[in-house]
């Protein structure tokens, strides 16, 4: 299998199973009510616009996918800025560039509905992760999260 192969599409409510399984293997654990309340947000919210992709073998399989927000901001008044929150590649199908090819349709999506800017947060110490974005031209902002412990 190589990313040739791959076929990126917007994400489809169908591909819910696909994506909390994809997410199941990455992070060693389901998360279906964090992804129940991202596809209700994406399918029924009238404030965002879709920004979620897949990739899908030849014959449906989703293997990947992309999710992020394009706020619609007060009053309708469009933002110019997108986050992507979540990503995640079957790691059956890592290291065959279905990852970049992800971030490649998913950048044309947005710059095609006039995002300039998309943001981004990652743990310090996910040097894969870090070294992922960096390999898709992400930087460091200008901003620091802050946080503190209660």
């Amino acid at each position: 299998m190589n990313a040739s192969s791959i076929k990126i599409r917007l994400m489809k409510a169908d591909d819910f199973d696909a994506v909390v399984g994809i997410d199941a293997q990455l992070i060693q654990a389901s998360r279906p009510e964090y992804y129940k309340m991202k596809f209700e947000k994406l399918f029924r919210s009238k404030d965002y616009l879709p920004a979620s992709l897949v990739a899908e073998q030849e014959d449906g399989t989703v293997v990947g996918f992309v999710m992020g927000e394009i706020y619609m901001g007060e009053y309708g008044i469009f933002q110019e800025e997108a986050t992507l929150d979540t990503i995640g590649v079957d790691p059956s199908y890592q290291h065959q560039g279905i990852g970049k090819q992800l971030m490649n349709e998913f950048m044309d999506h947005l710059r095609n509905v006039g995002v300039q800017k998309i943001n981004t947060l990652v743990a310090w110490n996910n040097s894969k992760l870090i070294h992922f974005f960096s390999a898709n031209q992400f930087s460091p902002s200008k901003t620091i999260n802050l946080e503190r412990s209660l």
